[in-house]
């Protein structure tokens, strides 16, 4: 299929019409902190913005219905640095609320995301991306789940004190006991536990722990494209049967092994443009596209994504299967998902691999829907049973 299909693309768009997609994972606030320190009238997103995916024109031609907005910073930042960085992202995101009311309304429960698509809003969440961001701290994260955080990624792309990544050399096994501990106490705070960037121990060790439902909020499935940052087979067995959510990424060294293996090549030049200009983010991106041009980088499509979906429903069911699109999170996406515009684009190509409306629908909304009600329940149950934990790092991983 080609996604300029008009039938199809109708198609979609009635259905996303209906079923608004649920996005776990974009990265708008970081451009927003680096390019113009949070001021929408210097970075005014109602206006087009071609350096970015997101603007608001495309945000309505995407039918997109909820956001989880990355409140990311560096996983390599001192404890009390990345605290503060977080909170500053935390502020940032609501700006962006203040600024554009008629479009972003503040979600923390399922319930508030219908109530805030049905509205024609978009539905807006905090996805804490990486442990980095409590400082081994649980008031922290506490206090991060009373200022609206939905989900947290245990690690991004370094260890932390009690969690391996999946970009880095692992040193814990997976969890620590502490780690553990951080687990139990969102599952009572009701964030969700993110696995995405996580080691496949931690993956491992996070879902026998957890007693919510666990998502990756952007990754893929490591049978189709062998990226560390991808989701082997077995967990996606293990999340099928625990009702968990894998959400699939555009991002395409994620998407073949082709364009892994492109980027992995690319990778000095990478880390020679980050080196040179640092948070300059329109030199880093004009360093690529000249690099781009002088290396044409293999193509990937909507149809690239579907075949990660497809691969997840059959190790997971497509109960268990979402998208987080990692949009302005990366300098490389999917043709036709390469901004907020593109998620009719995707449901095309479903629908036209004989995937029912009824999935569709559960794909783009229904799964991660489903989810938070349970992760909801289950903090509800914990709550009425136990207090915050007071547990210190120093004090459970003394002997570790």
């Amino acid at each position: 299929m080609t996604t300029t299909d008009a039938t199809l693309i109708d198609r979609a768009r009635a259905i996303l019409g209906e079923a608004p997609v649920v996005d776990g994972h974009n990265d708008l606030l970081w451009e927003a902190r680096l390019r113009a320190g949070y001021d929408f009238d210097r970075l005014d997103i109602a206006l087009p913005r071609p350096e970015l995916m997101t603007d608001v024109d495309r945000v309505r031609a995407g039918c997109l219905g909820g956001q989880f907005w990355s409140v990311y910073v560096p996983s390599d930042l001192p404890g009390d640095t990345a605290v503060t960085a977080t909170l500053e992202q935390i502020d940032g995101y609501h700006e962006l609320l203040r600024r554009y009311p008629e479009v972003f309304e503040r979600a923390r429960t399922a319930d508030d995301v219908v109530r805030i698509t049905g509205a024609g809003r978009v539905a807006s969440m905090i996805g804490v991306e990486g442990g980095q961001s409590i400082g081994a701290s649980l008031g922290a994260l506490r206090m991060l789940a009373r200022l609206g955080a939905g989900y947290m990624t245990l690690t991004h792309n370094h260890n932390n004190a009690w969690a391996d990544s999946a970009n880095d050399e692992p040193v814990h096994g997976g969890l620590t006991r502490f780690g553990e501990e951080v687990v139990r106490e969102m599952n009572r705070l009701g964030v969700l536990v993110d696995l995405s960037h996580v080691s496949p121990d931690t993956m491992r060790h996070a879902i026998g722990v957890s007693d919510a439902p666990v998502i990756f909020s952007h990754s893929n499935a490591r049978g189709v494209c062998d990226h560390r940052r991808n989701v082997p087979d077995d967990v996606l067995e293990t999340v099928g049967r625990t009702s968990g959510v894998v959400m699939v990424t555009f991002v395409s060294p994620f998407l073949t092994e082709e364009n892994a293996a492109y980027w992995r090549e690319a990778e000095p030049e990478m880390d020679r443009l980050e080196a040179e200009h640092k948070d300059d983010l329109p030199a880093i991106a004009a360093g690529i596209e000249a690099y781009r041009a002088e290396h044409p980088e293999p193509e990937v499509t909507p149809a690239h994504v579907a075949d990660h979906i497809d691969h997840i429903r059959d190790a997971a069911g497509v109960d268990h299967i979402g998208i987080g699109g990692d949009l302005d999170g990366t300098f490389a996406a999917a043709r036709g998902l390469d901004d907020v515009s593109g998620y009719p684009n995707l449901a095309a190509e479903l629908l036209s691999r004989g995937y029912s409306e009824e999935a569709v629908a559960k794909i783009s909304q229904g799964n991660i829907l489903r989810a938070m009600r349970e992760s909801e329940a289950v903090a509800n149950r914990l709550q009425a049973e136990r207090g915050p934990s007071l547990a210190r790092i120093a004090d459970l991983d003394a002997q570790s």
